[in-house]
């Protein structure tokens, strides 16, 4: 129990959730679900239950430091590491790694990302305590792997071959293939497969075979992070890493290590998992009234409309009538209304408002 560590990446701005979704405060630090805590503290809670407060860390932007101080009042100050810049996963996993191996250099490390959405936590964390247990005994990477209940474009894929044969679990594989967002075509061939499974982007491994992993495929990163082991846990510990990231590379954990290593295995589940990650996913696991809409605020009236996710203030009476399959989304100044099949364009709507209105609205 003791060697067993969380890692939670905070530190994204949740583009595709705007206008809800501000840089100031981003999706991770917002009760998106409207069950009275944010997706941090849920993430929090979950992890919580089976890993020691003092070994749970999360990884997040300079400038969300006070937001997660006071949403997970639970964590000491170095508890929380604090990036500079944004430099993608592979950095941030270095950085927590180097920090961890100075506290328990036989840790195992959970690496999770704050804003997902797990609906059966039991059955979640009895995978994680079988992904636990196996990487504990093995030089491995984990990930875990969600089978497909959709050909869903929005999600990487692992490809799966042979089931490896560990302590009677039967849901346990060799990974043959990572593979970006597919198009429609690819992903309906991928889930009729039976081989394919959604990336979660949940990890776990031991301390010393993801520094292993990084020495052999990201040696520039590792180096780098690698100096700083007399520094962590120090009052030259800040200046050390924003002098890091100034130097690092911004890349993925997936592209930079998962994909090229040898070791990679997959826990395949099913445990209500989304990642959340668009106005989409959020309908897709919200209770829908008899015409199909998620609506939240108080003081909406439709007429003749149908499929729509609303989320608009209480204090705003909105009247909707005629529309069929539309995101209809207000935060303070700022109102967006958006085709759902269209959401992808969401991010280029927020480089335009910036460019042409100015970063106080994104």
């Amino acid at each position: 129990m003791e060697n067993n560590y969380c890692v939670i990446m905070a530190g994204g701005v949740g583009s595709r959730f705007w206008p809800l979704s501000r840089q100031a405060k981003p999706k991770q630090f917002l009760d998106i679900l409207g069950t009275g805590r944010t997706l941090i503290q849920q993430t929090f809670d979950r992890f919580s239950k089976f890993i020691p407060v003092e070994n749970i860390l999360v990884v997040t932007s300079a400038r969300y430091n006070e937001l997660v101080q006071e949403q997970l009042p639970e964590l000491k100050e170095d508890q929380i590491l604090l990036e500079p810049f944004r430099r993608n996963t592979a950095p941030c996993v270095a950085y927590a790694s180097y920090k961890i191996k100075t506290r328990n250099p036989d840790a195992n490390l959970i690496v999770a990302p704050a804003d997902h959405l797990i609906i059966k936590e039991e059955e979640f964390i009895r995978q994680i305590k079988n992904g636990l247990d196996f990487i504990a005994n093995n030089d491995t990477l984990l990930t875990l792997g969600i089978k497909p209940s959709r050909p869903e474009t929005g999600y990487g894929y692992i490809q799966v071959k042979e089931k490896e044969d560990y302590n009677g679990l039967d849901n346990l594989y060799k990974v043959k293939t990572f593979t970006e967002k597919p198009n429609l075509e690819m992903a309906k061939v991928f889930v009729e497969s039976g081989e394919f499974f959604w990336n979660s982007g949940i990890f776990l491994w031991s301390l010393p075979a993801i520094l292993a992993a990084f020495d052999t495929y990201l040696s520039d990163v590792s180096s780098l992070f690698a100096k700083g082991l007399k520094l962590y846990n120090t009052e030259n510990e800040v200046h050390f890493i924003n002098k890091t990231y100034s130097e690092c590379q911004g890349i993925s954990i997936d592209y930079g290590i998962m994909e090229k290593a040898q070791n990679v295995f997959a826990l395949t589940a099913d445990f209500g998992w989304s990642d959340l990650g668009t106005w989409g996913s959020l309908y897709d696991n919200k209770q829908k009234d008899d015409e199909g809409n998620v609506i939240r605020g108080e003081n909406v009236l439709t007429y003749d409309t149908r499929n729509c996710i609303v989320n608009l203030s209480n204090e705003k009476v909105a009247v909707l009538q005629g529309l069929d399959g539309y995101i209809v989304a207000e935060s303070n100044d700022t109102l967006m209304i958006c085709r759902k099949e269209d959401e992808q364009q969401i991010k280029q709507f927020v480089t335009d408002v910036r460019i042409k209105k100015g970063d106080s609205l994104v």
